[in-house]
C-alpha cells in the first residue's frame, strides 16, 4: 500500500476528528469501494490511513424526534433488515436488496456509499427522494477543539463523480430521513445487466404523498445519467398536484427523458439511457396510480 506512513484506529469521534485536523488522511470504513479503487490506481492513499470501524456511536438506526437517524457505519445488510427502515423508509431497504452481493453488503457502509459519490450509487437515489440530510462533524479552531456539526441536504451534497461538499477535516457521521407523512409512497427502480451484482445503467426514485389520485410533495431523482445523482425538478413539476392519469404520466415521462443528460459508456448509450428513463418512469407512475 504505497503512500501509507501511519495507520490509526480511533475509538471515539473526538479522536477521529483530531486526526482529521492534522490533514492528509484517508478514511477507511468497509473498504468495498476504497480498496478496489486504490488497487486500480484511480486514487492514492494519503500518508495517514484511519480505520473508523471502531469509532463508537456511528452505527445503528434510531428514531430522533421527527426523523430516522442512521449512523454512517451502518452496513447495507443492517439497513436491509432494520425494522425502522422497513417501516418508515421501505424504498431504502428495497434499494439495499439490489446492492452488490451479500459479502459486500455485510462490509459496505451507508456512509461509504455516500462519500464514494458515484453517480450510480445504489442508496443515493432513494435517499434523495426521501429528503435525506447528511451530518458532518469537525473540530472547530478553538483552544479546546469543540466538536461542531453541520447538515447538508443529500441532493446538494455531490459536486461531481467522487466529489462532495465534505471538507477534508470533516467526518460524515449520520444520515437523517424525515418521517414520512400519511399517504407517502416511494418507488425505486434499478436497471443493469444483473439485478444486484452490477453497476446501474440507470436508476430512478419517485416519492410523494398520494391523495385523491394525485401526488404532492413530489420527489423524483435519477442515477447514472449525469456526473452526480440528480433531483429531477422538471419531472417533479409535471407531477406536483396533478391527478395521475394517462396525460399527466405521459407528460412526466417525456419531461424525465428530456431532463437527463447521460453519456455513452460501456454499459449503455446515451440514447438508450434516455429511453429507459422515459419508459421506466412511465411504468413506475402507472404502478403508483394503480396502488
Amino acid at each position: 500500500m504505497t503512500g501509507i506512513e501511519r495507520y490509526v484506529a480511533p475509538a471515539s469521534l473526538d479522536e477521529a476528528l483530531g486526526i482529521l485536523q492534522q490533514g492528509e488522511v484517508t478514511i477507511l470504513a468497509g473498504g468495498t469501494d476504497l480498496m478496489p479503487q486504490t488497487n486500480a490506481g484511480r486514487i492514492g492513499f494519503k500518508p495517514t490511513l484511519m480505520n473508523i470501524r471502531g469509532v463508537a456511536g456511528l452505527k445503528g438506526v434510531t428514531l430522533d424526534g421527527d426523523a430516522i437517524r442512521i449512523g454512517a457505519l451502518t452496513t447495507i445488510t443492517d439497513l436491509l433488515n432494520d425494522p425502522l427502515v422497513k417501516k418508515h423508509a421501505p424504498v431504502l431497504a428495497e434499494a439495499c436488496d439490489h446492492f452488490a452481493s451479500d459479502q459486500i453488503r455485510n462490509a459496505g457502509t451507508l456512509g461509504g456509499n455516500i462519500n464514494n459519490a458515484s453517480p450510480a450509487g445504489d442508496t443515493l437515489v432513494p435517499l434523495i427522494v426521501l429528503d435525506a440530510v447528511v451530518e458532518l462533524a469537525s473540530k472547530d479552531g478553538s483552544a479546546n477543539g469543540a466538536v461542531t456539526t453541520r447538515r447538508v441536504p443529500l441532493a446538494e451534497f455531490f459536486t461531481g463523480p467522487g466529489r462532495t461538499k465534505r471538507a477534508a477535516n470533516e467526518l460524515l457521521t449520520a444520515v437523517r430521513i424525515p418521517l414520512p407523512k400519511p399517504g407517502h409512497v416511494a418507488r425505486f427502480y434499478k436497471f443493469g445487466a444483473r439485478p444486484a451484482l452490477d453497476i446501474s445503467t440507470i436508476s430512478i426514485g419517485i416519492a410523494g404523498v398520494r391523495k385523491d389520485g394525485a401526488l404532492t410533495d413530489t420527489r423524483v431523482a435519477f442515477g447514472a445519467v449525469a456526473p452526480t445523482p440528480v433531483r429531477a425538478k422538471q419531472t417533479e413539476a409535471a407531477l406536483e398536484g396533478r391527478r395521475l392519469d394517462g396525460t399527466t404520466i405521459a407528460t412526466a415521462a417525456n419531461a424525465a427523458r428530456d431532463e437527463v443528460n447521460p453519456i455513452d459508456d460501456v454499459r449503455a448509450t446515451a440514447w438508450y439511457r434516455k429511453e429507459l428513463i422515459h419508459n421506466m418512469t412511465k411504468r413506475m407512475l402507472d404502478h403508483v396510480a394503480q396502488a
